[in-house]
């Protein structure tokens, strides 16, 4: 690398005019001297200012000196590179010293100081602004290459480069060589703020800027400050892109022709929280070994967490690792009083997607503990099931079979399962839902809706979920066949009456019976067919300008029209929750 190419030299800016006189005193044997000593005050230069230059040249061709840099104009001195950025403010002062042959610089050290420097590009991605720090350099050039040691001390000032967003603090320091074709560190560490220390060495390849080797390591690094500062910004768009975090980890990284061929993560007591309140996970210890073209076993083990506000129990959990394919038998995490197992698992990643699969089985849990994790209102029994098979395949999860809740003395199946990005901001769920039998007894005062005795059935077809809430469906509900005691209180009328808005009316057989506590009913039906946010509504039977909710039977009965037809998706729910906090008003006549 001649002299007038190097970047620390031209930096200085001086050299152009400096270097010729040099060589030209040892150079030219007329002059009959063995050595030469020059001191100037001050050199101007359009992009920098050096004072108290001291420069020996002797006979031989070899020269040596010292120079301060009073002012370095870094927007000027940026102009004559090829830089990613457009360096419009700066400075740099400090002093170098500096050694060479004929016209070439040989020798260079260099303590430099940076202040408000300022960088932005044209697309807006990557930016810096008011930027100080110290630059320390001292390199050597032979065998056709520079060799030697820099460090970085950034102070003040602040970058974002596209997607990360970081401010003054750290430091680097790098020992190995240079050419234009690579760039060798043999020894590096970055000091990163409020994280940790990393080690590093590698190659990089100087005509496209690829990694060629690298090595890195870390030890008791923050798990708070690096998610904030150098992971969160890459998950923004899932949901791992809004957590707390706590503990520490260590790392281990290696690459190879471009290619990651091997890396260790181990976690010390870390926390993980959903900031979103999805889930977490508490004292997270793990060992994560990954070689390339080896078998590995990889373990993680958590003390507790949960998943929305369903508790998780302690678990351990290990797994096979094979370049990019990860095995289990069986994993079982604690949820409740009761499982969830995973069994014959399978993962692998193909073309940067993940594919998978798995078998579930949710051991049974109580009702009373589920519905009061969620906020429900208490439920009995118990809820348990068997799925047989699940799989994964570029970012849709998929359930083959149905899976069976015992409810409410019915049985509830969810099959056609479907979830689309999962770990996505915007996730959508699909399944089809069959509700048999189910206790109205039981479901009425589970909900405080009023007194009904008798069995339900249900089914909920193409069901479909955006981000957790419904925006289609086909649901239909209505009595079950068979011969059984069938009663609806007044207060169940009352209920069932708000459900269809004002529109809705009960129609008594006498009005003297409104006085009744409960009534007797032949058919119970209501449906609704979701889309664009508006709820079709129907009932058992259609009457002249409505439909039948409850179709009244013997004496005392009772019916139940209904007349809105078309009902905004969220106005019903306002209705069903008004329902159940007990503020609807009676609609009877």
């Amino acid at each position: 690398m001649s002299a007038d190419k190097h970047p620390i030299s031209a930096f200085i800016g001086v050299h152009r005019r400096l270097l010729p006189c040099l060589w030209l005193f040892a150079a030219t044997p007329a002059l009959a001297v063995s050595r030469i000593e020059i001191h100037i005050g001050q050199i101007s230069h359009p992009s920098a200012q050096v004072e108290n230059l001291t420069a020996t040249v002797n006979a031989d061709g070899h020269w040596q000196g010292i120079a301060n840099l009073k002012q370095a104009d870094l927007a000027a001195l940026s102009k004559n590179y090829a830089l990613p950025v457009n360096v419009s403010k700066g400075t740099a002062s400090g002093r170098a010293e500096f050694a060479g042959e004929g016209r070439e610089l040989k020798r260079l050290k260099a303590d430099l100081d940076l202040r408000d420097a300022t960088f932005s590009d044209a697309d807006g991605l990557h930016a810096g602004e008011k930027i100080g720090g110290r630059v320390k350099l001292d390199a050597s050039r032979g065998n056709e290459r520079w060799q030697g040691q820099a460090g970085i001390q950034w102070r003040e000032g602040e970058v974002f480069w596209q997607p990360l967003y970081l401010t003054a603090g750290h430091a680097l320091q790098v020992q190995g060589w240079w050419t234009t074709e690579s760039l060798q560190v043999d020894v590096g560490s970055a000091e990163l703020s409020g994280i940790g220390k990393v080690a590093f060495s590698g190659r990089l390849n100087m005509a496209d800027k690829s990694v060629a080797s690298l090595e890195l390591s870390g030890r008791d690094l923050h798990a708070d400050k690096g998610y904030e500062a150098l992971a969160k910004p890459f998950l923004g768009k899932t949901m791992l892109g809004n957590l707390e975090t706590a503990g520490s980890l260590d790392i281990q990284a290696s690459l190879s022709g471009g290619q990651l061929n091997a890396f260790r993560l181990m976690l010390h007591d870390v926390d993980v929280e959903d900031k979103n309140g999805r889930f977490a996970l508490y004292k997270v210890n793990a060992s994560v070994p990954w070689v390339l073209n080896s078998i590995t076993t990889a373990n993680v083990r958590f003390n507790g967490g949960r998943i929305l506000k369903l508790a998780l129990g302690e678990a351990d959990l290990a797994a096979n690792l094979e370049g990019w394919s990860l095995t289990a038998t069986e994993w079982k995490v604690p949820v409740l009083d009761g499982a969830v197992i995973l069994r014959n698992i399978s993962a692998a990643v193909r073309d940067s997607k993940w594919y998978g699969h798995f078998a579930s089985q949710l051991a049974p849990i109580s009702m009373g503990e589920f519905s009061h994790a969620l906020g429900w209102p208490r439920m009995e029994g118990r809820l348990g099931a068997t799925v047989p098979l699940v799989t994964y395949s570029d970012g849709e999860l998929a359930m083959d079979g149905a899976m069976q809740f015992d409810i409410f003395d019915g049985q509830v199946a969810v099959s056609n399962l479907a979830l689309h990005q999962p770990l996505g901001l915007a996730p959508r769920f699909n399944a089809d839902i069959r509700m048999r039998n189910l206790d109205l007894d039981l479901l009425t005062r589970t909900f405080s809706f009023g007194a009904m005795s008798g069995h339900l059935d249900g089914d909920v077809s193409g069901l479909e979920l955006s981000s957790w809430k419904p925006v289609k469906f086909d649901a239909s509900f209505r009595s079950s066949p068979g011969r059984y005691p069938k009663k609806i209180s007044q207060r169940a009328v009352e209920n069932i009456s708000a459900l269809g808005g004002a529109g809705a009316a009960a129609a008594i057989q006498r009005s003297f019976l409104r006085f009744f506590k409960e009534f007797n009913y032949d058919r119970i039906g209501l449906s609704c067919r979701l889309r664009n946010g508006i709820c079709a509504m129907d009932g058992i039977e259609p009457v002249q300008g409505g439909y039948v909710i409850v179709k009244g039977s013997g004496i005392p009965a009772i019916t139940v029209l209904g007349y809105n037809r078309n009902v905004s998706w969220e106005e019903l729910l306002e209705r069903v929750q008004r329902i159940t906090q007990g503020n609807t008003k009676p609609v009877v006549k």
